[in-house]
């Protein structure tokens, strides 16, 4: 089993010793860097990668978040943290887990296993920065691996009704409700399979075998209308109402 690359990044000597003792009790982990600051954890990336950071918020210089902001690409990120206001934020920079100091061996464990588990669906692929969403590539399967804050839901292609955009949000419209994930639909049109889903209009994506009837710039899936953009409608006849 290929080991987990941890690097910590926290400006206190105290929490990078208890972070390396709890990385060393698990032999999956591995630890690739302990750093005070964003600079050092920079230069450290530089020399190797890593799939795992465990990140400080509140640092001299830069803060946590800041310095996700910067990055194009990134390990997985786990915040470490004495302050709980900043788990909006983390939710919207899209990082695994959040744990809030003093955090025990347990609580610890729990979000290792969280990146475990995503690392496991996307092996050797760095994580896109925010904005990109986490769902796993779909050549030759019949889902897509959505994630919603902090759950992974195995969404099959029968179940989309539609997909919306909302903003730096994309919304999966089911029979069973909707599931947010942090994508845009720019990304998700190279990610699904083309002969199966029709982008329609810039906020919509539909399965051309969930649209039943045109209605003038609509169309009708199951209850819903939903608008045909002018740039998208001759696509949509000649796949759909050729």
């Amino acid at each position: 089993m290929k080991k987990i690359r941890c690097l910590v990044v926290d400006d206190e000597e105290l929490a990078r010793t208890l972070l390396e003792n709890y990385i060393g009790r698990l032999p999956h982990l591995e630890l690739a860097g302990k750093c005070k600051d964003p600079l050092e954890a920079m230069a450290t990336l530089n020399d190797g990668p890593a799939d795992l950071m465990f990140l400080d918020i509140q640092m001299p210089g830069l803060t946590g978040v800041e310095f996700l902001k910067t990055m194009k690409t990134r390990p997985l990120v786990i915040f470490t943290t004495a302050y709980s206001d900043y788990a909006l934020e983390g939710y919207a920079l899209d990082v695994v887990d959040y744990l809030l100091k003093p955090f025990s061996f347990e609580r610890f464990l729990q979000a290792v296993n969280k990146a475990a588990d995503l690392l496991a669906l996307r092996p050797g692929q760095p994580t896109p920065a925010k904005g990109s969403g986490q769902e796993e590539r779909t050549s030759g399967k019949d889902y897509i691996l959505v994630k919603a804050g902090y759950k992974i839901y195995r969404l099959r292609f029968d179940d989309i009704l539609f997909i919306k955009s909302m903003r730096e949000y994309v919304a999966y419209h089911t029979p069973k409700g909707r599931i947010l994930s942090l994508n845009s639909l720019k990304s998700l049109e190279q990610e699904l399979p083309a002969g199966r889903f029709l982008r329609i209009h810039k906020s919509y994506i539909v399965p051309l075998d969930k649209i039943d009837t045109l209605e003038g710039n609509m169309v009708h899936v199951g209850k819903e209308k939903l608008p045909i953009g002018a740039s998208y409608r001759e696509e949509v006849m000649g796949k759909v109402f050729k």
